[in-house]
C-alpha cells in the first residue's frame, strides 16, 4: 500500500493496517475489542460514538485514541470503571508497542462476577491487543520513488544490482530506454545516487520523482 507522506507525519511509524473486532469472555463477562487506523481526533471520535451506538445497553465502552508524529493527540476515558483499570492501560500499552493513528474501543457486558483491579487491568489490554493483532501491525516507511532511465546495455547490470541491493522495483518501462520506477529508502537516497551513478558512469539518468509512505507487514510492501 503506497500513499504520499504528508506534513501531519514526517518520519516512519507504526500502525494499523484495517479495521477489525475480537472477542472474548473473562469470567462471565463479554469484551469486545474495537481498532481502526485513523488520520484525524475528528474520525476518532467519529468511530467511537458509532461503537457506543451500536453497544448503547453495554455496560462500558472504552475508548482510546492517540494521534500524531510525536503522539500529541493522546486521549482516553475509564467510561465508569475505577479508575486506571480502562482507559490508561491501553493508552500506555499503545505507546509501549509505538503504534499511533488508531482508536481503541473496548464494549464490556458485566457477567456478575467482579474482576478485582488487576483483573479489570488484564481485561482491558487484552481485548485492545486481541482487536490489534486482528487489524495488523504495519509500518508505515518513508521512501522516495526514483526513475532511472538507462540505455538497454545497462538494464541487466542495474537491474541486478537494486535487486542485490533489495531495492523494490515499482515498474519497468520500455521505450528507446530502459525506465526503472524503484523505491528507496529516503535516508539512503544519497547512497542510492551515487550507486547509480557509479555503477552506469554517470549514464543513466536519475530522476526523483515523490515522496511516498510504503506500507511494511512482516517485512514485505503490501499492494494497494
Amino acid at each position: 500500500m503506497i500513499e504520499l507522506v504528508g506534513d501531519f507525519m514526517s518520519k516512519d511509524y507504526k500502525t494499523l493496517l484495517q479495521y477489525a473486532e475480537a472477542e472474548e469472555i473473562i469470567n462471565k463477562s463479554k469484551f469486545i475489542g474495537y481498532a481502526k487506523p485513523v488520520d484525524s481526533e475528528d474520525e476518532a471520535i467519529e468511530f467511537i460514538e458509532q461503537i457506543k451506538k451500536k453497544h448503547w445497553n453495554a455496560t462500558h465502552n472504552v475508548p482510546v485514541y492517540i494521534i500524531g508524529e510525536n503522539n500529541e493527540i493522546q486521549r482516553y476515558s475509564d467510561d465508569g470503571e475505577p479508575s486506571g483499570t480502562a482507559g490508561v492501560p491501553i493508552l500506555e500499552m499503545l505507546k509501549k508497542e509505538e503504534i499511533k493513528n488508531l482508536v481503541i474501543v473496548v464494549t464490556r457486558y458485566f457477567g456478575g462476577i467482579k474482576l478485582g483491579t488487576g483483573g479489570l487491568v488484564r481485561a482491558y489490554t487484552s481485548a485492545a491487543k486481541l482487536a490489534i493483532n486482528e487489524a495488523k501491525v504495519v509500518e508505515k516507511v518513508r521512501n522516495i520513488e526514483y526513475l532511472i532511465r538507462m540505455d538497454y546495455t545497462l538494464h541487466g547490470k542495474i537491474q541486478n544490482e537494486l535487486i542485490n541491493s533489495e531495492y523494490i522495483i515499482k515498474d519497468t518501462i520500455y521505450d528507446d530506454k530502459v525506465n526503472i520506477f524503484v523505491y528507496c529508502k529516503t535516508e539512503e537516497s544519497n547512497k542510492f545516487v551515487s550507486m547509480i551513478t557509479d555503477i552506469s558512469n554517470g549514464k543513466a539518468i536519475i530522476e526523483e520523482k515523490e515522496e511516498v509512505y510504503l506500507t511494511i507487514h512482516d517485512g514485505k510492501v503490501i499492494e494497494e
